[in-house]
This record gives C-alpha cells, structure tokens and sequence, in this order.
C-alpha cells in the first residue's frame, strides 16, 4: 500500500488547491504548479502529483486523480467527489483543509499528552533498575562487612528495599509492556480490542466517545456544505467516526430519520450528544443556521475532547511520580536503618 500524506500535507494542499481554484486556474494547470513545487521538496507528495498531473492532463476529474495517486485519504477524495458534483469546490477544499489541520492540531495534543506520562514511566524503570544494580548492592556489600556490629532485626531492612524496588520494577514493566503492546494492536489492525480494555475506565471511554462525535460533525458540515442530502451526509459521516458506540448512536439516528425525522431531532431524541450540544444543535436547525451551528459544536467537542485527556494526564502524572518518590523514599530509609543502628552500636 503507497504511504499517504499526513494531515498536514492533506491539509496545505487542499488549501493550495481551494486558491488556485478561487484565481480561476484550471485543475491541470493548478496540479502542474505544484507538481514544480513539490519537486524541491520530494517524497510522497512528488511521486503522488506527477500521477495527479499525467492523469488530469488526460481529462480525468480531480477526485479521480486523488484516487488514483493513492496519497490522499479516502475521506478527501470523496469529499472532493462530492465538491466537483455540486459545484462547491472552493469551499469544500478550504472546509477540509480547516479540517485536516484541525486533525494535527489534535494529534499534537494527544501525543503531546502522553509524552510526558510516558517519560517519567521510563525514568521510573531506570532508577529503580539503577537502585537494584548499583545502589542497593553496595550497601549490602558495607554491611555484609559489618555483619558483627548490626542486630538481625536491623539488617533487614534492607531487604525490605530490595522488595520495594522489585515490586515497583515489575509492576512498572508490566505497565510498560502492556502500552507496547497496546499500541502494536492499534496499529496493527486491533484497534476495536484496545478500544474494549480502554471503555473500562469510565474517563477513557468518555474520551473516545467525544472524539467520535467531533469526527462525526466535522463530517457532516463538509457534507452538507458539499451539498449532500442530510441523509447521504450522515451515511457518508458514520465510517468517519470510528468509534463502535457512536456508530451504532448514529445507526439508530438513521433509522429514524428513515421515518421522517431530521438529523438534529434523530440525535437529540437517541441522546447522540450532551443535552445542551443536542439543544443548540436542534435550535440551528429550526432558525436555518444548521452549518454555522454544527462548525460551532465540532470546535465544542475537540476542547472537550482535549480537556479529558489533559484531566487524564493529570491523574497519572501524580500517580507516577507518587510511586517513584514513595519507592525511592522507602528503598532509601531502608538502607540507612541499618547504618542508624551501626552508628549507636558504636556510640
């Protein structure tokens, strides 16, 4: 499978295109500009223009080219289907470049959110292999030596340091491996798995749930922007969402827009957001600004969004540094008993 464009790229090209489009510039000729561009540059983006350029030189469509470069994510190229069908092309490309940028801006915080958790858990594993390699051993080789002068009872406690350190090692491996593995499964094809063990914790499922819903409006106001039926937007939305409780919310939602309900009225009656998002977006549709409303809800859902994973953040964050400083205390305190008790043995 060739390697597409990440959201960024997605992102300048879309906007790239929308202004060339909106200086009357035909496609292949638009294509062609940047095409020379990307020359300078290289990578995917080259090799997926000069496909673009060969094919719309010989007369096909742009979302057709799109397709066929095999770069851009199938959720562009459909949506540039729909822009050159009904004539919006302009706006469908500067919606999608907003929304790819969007895309990175909450990508940067999700990784930015868990680079720190995940860098005080490899510290964590590395004092704590530095106690047991090199710390803890010296002090039992001074006391081996001064086995004489130490009660039994004393020199205990530094086995208790040793115990400490070893349940905290393993536990944090443990941690360790599973987000390794984790991540595998998520990248490998066993997202719906990771996602099962993560609906677990109530603060984890209520992330996924509100970056599904975010997916699914920032979807539909490019589809009904693109001037898709409310029907056909939400049909087209749902393999957007990529969240299995949203998807079988918004399922429901079809069927009873199926029955002669519109969307705003489906998602308020099946609970598909918070009460107060599922007003707002029942009084955008009763006072005609459906779209304007549903651009406001999607940029209401990604903070909301960002906000659970930094309160996340903010409940391990604690918990890591908690067991590293209670460990290493413990661990310490342990190891200076028995030279505490040395000491008065010789005073």
């Amino acid at each position: 499978m060739k390697k597409q464009l990440d959201d960024l790229g997605v992102s300048a090209f879309c906007e790239s295109m929308a202004m060339m489009v909106r200086a009357g510039i035909q496609t292949d000729e638009a294509i062609g500009l940047l095409a020379e561009s990307a020359r300078k540059d290289g990578g995917v983006l080259e090799s997926g223009l000069a496909v673009m350029k060969e094919k719309t030189e010989a007369g096909d469509r742009l979302w057709k080219a799109m397709e066929e470069s095999g770069i851009f994510p199938d959720y562009c190229v459909r949506m540039v289907e729909a822009g050159e069908g009904s004539g919006r092309m302009e706006s469908i490309l500067f919606r999608l470049s907003r929304y790819y940028a969007d895309q990175k801006t909450m990508g940067d915080k999700l990784r930015g959110a868990v680079t720190y958790p995940a860098a005080m858990l490899v510290l964590i594993i590395a004092v704590l292999a530095v106690m047991l390699v090199m710390v803890l051993p010296a002090f039992t080789d001074v006391y081996d030596n001064l086995t004489g002068s130490l009660s039994a009872s004393t020199y205990g406690y530094i086995r208790w340091a040793y115990a400490f350190c070893w349940i905290a090692l393993i536990a944090m491996v443990v941690i360790a491996g599973a987000l390794i593995v984790g991540l595998w499964m998520w990248t490998h094809g066993k997202r719906e798995t990771v996602e099962k063990l993560l609906r677990k914790l109530p603060i984890c499922d209520n992330i996924l749930n509100s970056m599904g819903s975010y997916r699914f409006t920032a979807a539909l106001t490019t589809f009904l922007a693109s001037g898709e039926m409310q029907d056909d937007a939400v049909r087209m939305s749902i393999p957007m969402v990529r969240c299995k409780p949203i998807e079988d919310v918004l399922h429901r939602c079809e069927e009873r827009m199926a029955e002669g309900h519109s969307i705003a009225q489906a998602a308020y009656d099946e609970d598909l957001f918070e009460p107060v998002y599922g007003r707002m977006l029942l009084a955008g549709e009763r006072s005609g600004s459906m779209e304007p409303v549903l651009e406001r809800l999607s940029g209401l859902l990604e903070d909301n969004a960002a906000s659970l994973v930094e309160r996340l953040v903010g409940i391990i964050d604690p918990l890591l540094s908690g067991v590293l400083m209670v460990t290493v205390g413990l661990s310490l305190l342990s190891v200076m008993l028995p030279l505490i008790g040395m000491m008065n043995s010789v005073g």
